[in-house]
């Protein structure tokens, strides 16, 4: 491509070269017959003023009459660098008398009118430019035509400097083209590199990054193969840790079912119940994470369907945390259910109530991992958007964390305790199910103050205002507060 690109370049500009080079010279020669057959014009018309006095009757003889013409003639010749100076005479019919119109000359009828009329007339042939001027008519009507003619050099030192200009134009162009290429395709050369490693498997392989303050087209392509590597190396990481995570969270079940089931075969349990509901338990378990894993695959190939209707966010929320709150419980922690004021609108969303549950399911068992005494769950309309806070009291989150907080399986650089509940996959896919529904969902964390997520989704709007019953909402859930936990800190902001 670097050949290509210096012939390219080194084309155009032999090209420019030879144009430029060609319409000079044909306007310069142009405009030098031009001028010289102004030139010409003009010292015709002077030397027939003197010449005219030669042909007069005068004292000296026609002989010597001549002799001073010739002398004359070979003068001018001489001093304006003619090539030819010749004297004609013609009669009142145009025909010549004395002398005669060199070979090179084509003197037409027209010509000859217009000399007989007193005018100048010019003209060019070959290499050749020629001017002839006539006297007045003496009294036997003839006229006394002086012709000048000279010859026009081709140039040849304009061509030469021509030609010279044009070779060392054409060495910097070299130099500038194996420079430019050189500067055009390493970066290219680097990229082509960096891919095929890639493609090999090496997903550390970059491309050295352009400065800062580049913005060609060059540097955004080497930024973006060195986003995309990067984030092929992350995904990679990720990977790793998603199979790592979900091996452990396999084996770990797995091997208290085998370990209880062998006890109840070889007899060496006392309690074959409660080895059962281990069983039981750990089964259940596992068939949480199997499933878990299903909606993630659902989600990502969205071949999962959505039964969108009105749906009343508080119902919801409180559904959701009655379910949970025996959990918290035994965990030692305060589930609250605020309710909305009682001025606020019922937040009425369009949504897919049982996808609409798992999310708010989800957020509280991802709650319960981190929360020391408290979690707070609400709903509430913020104009054109339903709004869903889940609050707790646990140690927060880093902020470097906090954009990965929604991958499947994140585990956060500075992990803090947490209780052993759930997969790890419930935020990755109350973000794809919040997404569908056509909302978002973030988080906001303050060291040592716990996290807040939000879920925002969109007012059902003209859905309500159809006659739709809604579904009532439930009644406000008092606080549970254990008597020994103490007042949690506000939420952060």
């Amino acid at each position: 491509m670097r050949r290509r690109l210096t012939l390219a370049i080194l084309g155009t500009v032999a090209a420019a070269l030879l144009l430029t080079g060609l319409g000079t010279l044909v306007l310069t020669r142009l405009q030098v017959r031009r001028t010289a057959k102004v030139e010409l014009s003009n010292e015709a018309e002077a030397l027939v003023s003197v010449l005219v006095q030669d042909v007069r009757p005068r004292a000296l003889p026609a002989a010597n009459r001549a002799a001073a013409q010739q002398r004359r003639l070979k003068a001018a010749k001489q001093s304006l660098k003619l090539a030819d100076a010749t004297v004609v005479v013609f009669d009142a019919q145009g025909n010549e008398v004395d002398g005669s119109v060199p070979s090179s000359v084509s003197v037409s009828s027209a010509d000859l009118a217009a000399l007989q009329a007193g005018q100048t007339v010019s003209g060019e042939s070959a290499r050749m430019v020629w001017a002839a001027a006539a006297s007045p008519a003496d009294s036997q009507g003839r006229h006394l035509v002086i012709v000048l003619t000279r010859s026009i050099p081709f140039g040849l030192g304009s061509v030469q400097w021509l030609l010279v200009s044009a070779g060392v134009v054409l060495l910097l162009a070299v130099g500038v083209s194996m420079r430019l290429s050189r500067r055009l395709i390493a970066p290219l050369q680097a990229a082509d590199v960096a891919t095929r490693r890639l493609a090999d498997g090496d997903l550390s392989a970059r491309v050295p990054e352009p400065p800062a303050a580049a913005d060609d087209e060059l540097s955004d392509l080497s930024r973006a193969i060195n986003s995309m590597a990067g984030a092929l190396e992350r995904s990679r990481g990720l990977e790793q840790q998603f199979l790592l995570s979900v091996s452990h969270d396999l084996r770990t079940p797995l091997t208290s079912i085998r370990g209880y089931a062998e006890a109840i075969t070889d007899g060496a349990t006392d309690d074959p119940q409660a080895a059962a509901r281990v069983i039981l338990a750990e089964s259940r378990r596992l068939e949480r994470l199997v499933r878990d894993l299903l909606d993630l695959a659902k989600l990502d190939a969205r071949s999962f369907s959505l039964d969108l209707e009105p749906v009343d966010l508080v119902q919801v929320v409180s559904s959701t945390a009655d379910s949970l709150r025996p959990a918290a419980e035994a965990a030692g922690v305060a589930l609250v259910a605020t309710p909305p004021g009682a001025s606020g609108a019922p937040p009425v969303v369009l949504a897919d109530r049982d996808r609409l549950a798992q999310v708010a399911a989800n957020l509280l068992e991802n709650a319960l991992k981190f929360a020391r005494t408290r979690i707070d769950i609400m709903a509430a309309v913020d104009d054109d958007v339903a709004m869903m806070w889940v609050t707790d009291d646990g140690p927060g989150i880093a902020p470097a964390d906090l954009p990965h907080v929604f991958e499947r399986l994140y585990v956060a650089q500075a992990q803090p305790v947490r209780k052993e509940s759930g997969t790890g996959l419930g935020l990755a896919i109350a973000r794809e199910l919040v997404t569908a529904m056509g909302g978002t969902i973030g988080v906001e964390s303050a060291a040592g103050a716990g996290i807040r997520f939000v879920v925002r989704l969109p007012v059902a709007g003209a859905a309500v205002a159809e006659p739709v019953v809604p579904v009532p909402p439930a009644p406000p859930v008092p606080p549970v507060v254990p008597p020994q936990v103490p007042a949690p800190p506000p939420p952060p902001v």
